[in-house]
């Protein structure tokens, strides 16, 4: 580390110190003169991210921040890569109980670097210096904090420049949040895993590894390749081993894993070898047993560890995947099957006990594989996957249920009970995307929602909250939070929306619902 390097986290850690000593009047957020500053980078490696559709408007799942504006004393800076529609602010804004929407407006500064290119948004605000003067002059220094996607040097770097604490685990411990580093957690924690390799970086020490794996596991029919960093699954890859059971010797297996590499079955759409492989040295890559079974789901927990270094249990998930092997995040379910989430909430402690020893703080989440044999055993296997050292798929829809219903998480049963004592449930997606949606303005979803009452209804605390309306448009794709006192409510709900999307958008002389003037709208 260089001199400079050091300065910089030595000043870096002596700003997050302000966090501690602020965290109790930063934890009742309700109450606090506070000023929020929201910057949704996903700092991550963009040509991963690149192979997400619409990816530039996951800037807009961090949204649901804007529910803080219902403390009447709370200011927030929200800045995104391009401007956001004002009719995906306003709707937004109008979710707000007992707070008029002028009050919230005028409360809110949106700020946008207008660049659209692939780049990730922080960079693109320390670029523009002006931009970050503004910043800097609009929020009240020594009562503000800075929240993010996830925590990099950038992030580091403008939380410096603003002065400004970054409510976020350091730069310094991404390690823990990566593929090779979860697989130590895991192990310091005693938590099972499946069997595999540390950090590689390159195919000949892959090769070797793989082999090893096979060699341990003899009987093992398919691994996992998974690039150190990749993001949602789609830096996964999966090498079948049952064409090539019948090597005998140690050489012979490597020789045959050498040249199945080129034939990997990749989770995102047009990858190839030649491109998988060259981002190897990179980012590194790890190689892992691939979990089997006839019954198999992909539960996840959520903790938070607050700057004193306190760990809170804040949900479970099952999550819903897809792609060729079922390895790319869809979705989720909130909660977790009865049958396994407290042992998750046991097993994401522990987890995150180790990491506030490490220094670690905000929000994490951990992926899980669950396999059940039915005429073997009834009990579910829980192995552990991955750390998500930021917020992830899960965060946002179970932020806006805690915001909107004033939920309680209640740790004994894995339920979180709105404020008239029932326990709520929802099913969430950012992955709603079907050519026929494409076109579909902000206003025209709007439209739909209102005419076929699809929107949250406070007074019951059911129905839909939607989310990335600006990829809708351009990418026929949309994110959707259905809540329901059932989770067979809540898919109903969904089901309803998916149901009025589909025959909204069969084609122009099929719409159903009229379009309201433009003069009452008066904006995209």
């Amino acid at each position: 580390m260089t001199i400079s390097k050091e300065k910089e986290t030595v000043a870096f850690r002596q700003l997050q110190e302000k966090l501690r000593d602020r965290w109790q009047s930063i934890n009742l957020f309700e109450y606090e003169d506070r000023d929020i500053l929201v910057v949704p980078s996903l700092s991550i490696d963009q040509r991963q991210l690149g192979k997400v559709a619409g990816f530039l408007h996951y800037e807009e799942r961090l949204l649901f921040s804007l529910i803080r504006l219902r403390n009447p004393r709370t200011r927030l800076i929200y800045v995104t890569a391009q401007p956001l529609s004002p009719t995906v602010i306003d709707y937004y804004l109008q979710l707000l109980p007992g707070i008029p929407f002028s009050h919230a407006r005028d409360r809110l500064l949106l700020l946008s670097t207008y660049d659209n290119s692939l780049k990730p948004l922080t960079q693109k605000i320390l670029e523009r210096p002006r931009l970050v003067q503004r910043i800097r002059k609009a929020m009240r220094s020594q009562q503000s904090y800075m929240v993010c996607f996830n925590a990099t040097h950038l992030e580091q770097e403008l939380s410096l420049k603003l002065g400004v604490p970054l409510l976020a685990s350091s730069p310094e411990l991404l390690h823990w949040g990566s593929k090779s580093g979860s697989r130590e957690i895991f192990a310091q924690a005693g938590i099972p895993h499946p069997d595999g390799s540390s950090n590689l970086w390159n195919r000949e020490d892959l090769v070797e590894a793989a082999t090893d794996l096979w060699e341990r596991n003899p009987d093992l029919q398919r691994m996992v390749i998974k690039l150190n960093e990749g993001f949602s699954g789609e830096g996964n890859a999966l090498l079948d081993l049952r064409p090539i059971q019948d090597c005998t010797s140690r050489q012979e297996r490597a020789n045959q894993l050498r040249d199945r590499l080129p034939h990997l079955q990749f989770q995102a759409t047009d990858e190839t070898w030649e491109t998988f492989s060259g981002r190897i040295p990179e980012l590194g890559a790890i190689v892992e047993a691939f979990i089997e079974g006839e019954k198999k789901r992909s539960p996840s927990f959520q903790g938070y560890i607050t700057p004193d270094s306190r760990v809170e249990i804040l949900s479970t998930h099952d999550q819903i995947l897809g792609g060729p092997d079922g390895q790319i995040y869809l979705g989720c379910r909130f909660p977790a099957d009865n049958a396994y989430r407290l042992h998750l909430q046991d097993l994401g402690t522990k987890i995150g006990t180790i990491l506030a020893e490490k220094g670690a703080m905000e929000r994490y989440g951990v992926d899980f594989i669950a396999v059940r044999h039915p005429g073997k055993t009834p009990e579910w296997d829980i192995q552990a996957i991955e750390i998500n050292l930021r917020k992830g798929g899960t965060t946002h829809p179970f932020m806006a249920l805690k915001l909107l219903t004033n939920g309680k998480y209640d740790p004994e049963t894995g339920l979180l009970y709105g404020q008239h004592g029932l326990a709520k449930y929802y099913i969430a997606s950012d992955n709603l995307q079907k050519e026929s949606y494409q076109g579909l303005l902000p206003r025209d979803l709007m439209d739909i929602i209102t005419c076929h009452r699809l929107h949250f209804d406070s007074s019951t605390m059911t129905g839909t909250i939607f989310h990335l309306m600006g990829a809708l448009s351009e990418f026929g794709k949309l994110g959707l939070t259905s809540i329901g006192n059932s989770l067979e409510e809540a898919e109903a709900v969904y089901d309803r929306v998916e149901q009025v999307l589909d025959t909204e958008t069969q084609s122009p002389s099929d719409v159903s619902s009229p379009t309201l003037p433009i003069t009452w709208l008066g904006r995209d």
